[in-house]
């Protein structure tokens, strides 16, 4: 787990483009990496926004039922990648280009990146800012159930572990001292 000062390093020290923008995703929703890109537009609220395809190519592969019942829906800007690849692949199931989502691999690399330009000491991935926003939820006083459902556990001991983290670390036990009117200190 970072603290909110490494989470805001790693966050500077991360180019501008998807990448960062889907570390933000990241921590500020406690998705797991493969959740937030698979994402497609029509999960999100987008208004009226349309995407052209272009050159005919750029349709996603989508699941056999979906594909038979909407042949047209490959194309739809509803159910587009929020974060698409940057290259065209073929299906290996009909041979169509198309596009995929974007590499976990890439953004693993680039937030790997990032902690190494930093000086933090700690294991920083994708995965620890879903821990990340987990703990920090907490801090704030969200509660666990609250939590569960967010981080879609099945189970409450799971999310409990994060409850026993913070007991063990101490992190989010505010001093007394630190809770007296400034004139008493």
């Amino acid at each position: 787990m970072l603290s909110r000062e490494e989470v805001r390093q790693l966050f500077a020290a991360l180019s501008p483009g998807p990448n960062r923008l889907i570390a933000h995703l990241l921590y500020g929703s406690g998705l797991r990496l493969s959740e937030a890109l698979r994402l497609r537009v029509k999960e999100l609220d987008v208004g009226t926004s349309r995407l052209h395809v272009r050159d005919g190519v750029g349709g996603v592969s989508l699941p056999d039922a979906i594909a038979e019942k909407y042949p047209n829906a490959k194309t739809e800007w509803r159910w587009q990648y929020v974060f698409p690849s940057t290259t065209l692949s073929e299906d290996p199931r009909s041979g169509a280009v198309c596009r995929h989502h974007r590499s976990d691999s890439a953004v693993q690399r680039a937030v790997k990146k990032a902690a190494d330009a930093t000086d933090i000491e700690k294991r920083a991935t994708c995965h620890t800012l879903r821990h990340s926003f987990a703990t920090h939820r907490l801090q704030d006083g969200t509660d666990v159930r609250t939590i569960q459902k967010l981080l879609g556990h099945k189970q409450l001991r799971t999310t409990m572990q994060y409850v026993h983290v913070l007991e063990q670390s101490g992190d989010g036990v505010t001093s007394p001292l630190d809770t007296l009117p400034k004139d008493s200190a």
